[in-house]
Formats: C-alpha cells, sequence, structure tokens
C-alpha cells in the first residue's frame, strides 16, 4: 500500500478523513523527524511505515477517546517527537496545543515542525513536568493533558493531572500493560483528584499491535503538595 493511502486508510479507521494538505502535513514530519533523527535522538522507528503506522495513526487513535473537541486546550505532557501532540493537531485545527519537554534539542525539533507544517495554535515549551506544574499559567489550566511512552501510570498520573482542570481528563496511551498499571495506581489516580473513566482498546492496522487509552476524570482539584520531585515520584510512587 501506498503511504498516503496507508495514512489515509489509517486514519479513516478511527474516523478522520485527510484531506490533501493534511496528508502533505504528515508526510513532511515524517521527512524532517528522520532527519533530526540523524543529528539527536527522536526515535528508533526509522522507515516510512513504520513511523505511519506506529507513530502517526498510534497518535490519531486518540480520537476514539471522544475527548479531543474544538476549542479544548490540550498538553502533552513529555511529548518528545512530538506524539501524540502534533498529530492530534493537525487532524483538528480548532485546539490549543502545548507541546511540553525538558529537553532544549527536541523543543528545537519540535518549533522547526511547527514552523515548516503552518501550524497555528500550538507552542513547544521547554521545562520538566514538575516544575511547570507548579506554574499558575499551566496548572489545572488545561481540558486534557495526554502522554505517550512516557512512564507507568502511577509516576505519569503524578506528573501529568496537576495540568488537568476539574472536568477535565487525563488520556494516557498505553500498550497491553495497561491494565496491570492502571490496578496498580488506583490508589494514585484518587489521590491526585482523579477516577478512571474507562480504558479503550485501539489496534494499528495491519500490525497485531494492541495498545489502550486509559482516560482519566478529573473530579477535585490536586492538592499543592503533588507533584513532588522526580526522586520522590520514582521512590515512593503513590501506592
Amino acid at each position: 500500500m501506498e503511504l498516503r493511502e496507508l495514512l489515509y486508510e489509517g486514519a479513516k479507521f478511527y474516523g478522520i478523513e485527510l484531506d490533501d494538505k493534511k496528508i502533505e502535513q504528515f508526510m513532511l514530519y515524517k521527512e524532517l523527524l528522520k532527519e533530526w533523527n540523524e543529528k539527536i535522538n527522536l526515535t528508533a522507528i526509522t522507515d516510512d511505515e513504520g513511523i505511519i503506522k506506529k507513530h502517526f495513526i498510534d497518535s490519531i487513535s486518540i480520537v476514539k477517546s471522544e475527548c479531543i473537541k474544538d476549542g479544548i486546550k490540550l498538553i502533552d505532557v513529555g511529548t518528545g517527537a512530538g506524539f501524540p501532540g502534533i498529530p492530534v493537531k493537525i487532524i483538528n485545527e480548532n485546539i490549543e496545543v502545548v507541546l511540553l519537554d525538558s529537553l532544549n534539542k527536541r523543543i528545537n525539533f519540535l518549533n522547526d515542525v511547527i514552523n515548516k507544517l503552518g501550524l497555528k495554535g500550538i507552542v513547544a515549551v521547554h521545562g520538566r513536568a514538575e516544575d511547570m506544574a507548579r506554574k499558575e499559567e499551566f496548572r489545572e489550566k488545561f481540558d486534557v493533558a495526554t502522554a505517550r511512552a512516557v512512564a507507568n501510570m502511577m509516576v505519569l498520573t503524578e506528573y501529568c493531572m496537576p495540568y488537568v482542570k476539574v472536568g477535565g481528563k487525563f488520556i494516557a496511551l498505553k500498550g497491553p500493560s495497561a491494565y496491570e498499571e492502571v490496578n496498580e495506581a488506583k490508589n494514585a489516580i484518587g489521590t491526585l483528584g482523579g477516577k478512571l473513566n474507562s480504558i479503550v482498546e485501539t489496534v494499528i492496522i495491519g500490525e497485531d499491535i494492541k495498545h489502550n487509552l486509559v482516560i482519566v476524570d478529573k473530579i477535585k482539584s490536586t492538592d499543592k503538595r503533588y507533584p513532588r520531585k522526580p526522586a520522590q515520584i520514582e521512590k515512593k510512587p503513590l501506592r
């Protein structure tokens, strides 16, 4: 299957119709990712088909959460090479996106992608998740916080929930271990003001990989004690 067709069909599987402009944006994103990956470590997946399936379509699968609606503010915590934040922005221009990452080299890459794809209403922010979550302009200011391939749910919840406003959602893109991780993170989710909404299974066409969207509702404000320092989060997770 030709690459553009693969992308089109993969998005269509999740109810997203990509026009020519959006397909070209994804193709340019792919080329920039490969080009920058030779200078800085962005991804271990470097073949065209792998990038489209395992990065782009996997990111697009977040629409199955039914939380990606016009007008929302979304923060992608530990965005890395921009997943899922940039694909989500490409498919829905009517949302505001903040890409948060702690490595300045990756921020430079993200800014290059944003500029060359002509994306509006999206910014890349350099900072550590535990620090930025304490800033007034970020704390509990987002309708949706996302994270993909960052950490296990116990740790990830503490990094992400402080960004979500009451009534908003935290969506973690997880692999097959999602159910086990959520079970271990029940106390952390509750302590940080959340309540498990659902675990939604996703698939990638032509692959045996089954992934999951862990959707957590923010039902009350996160105590100001959180997030703690990374050493505390890692060594003493909220069991």
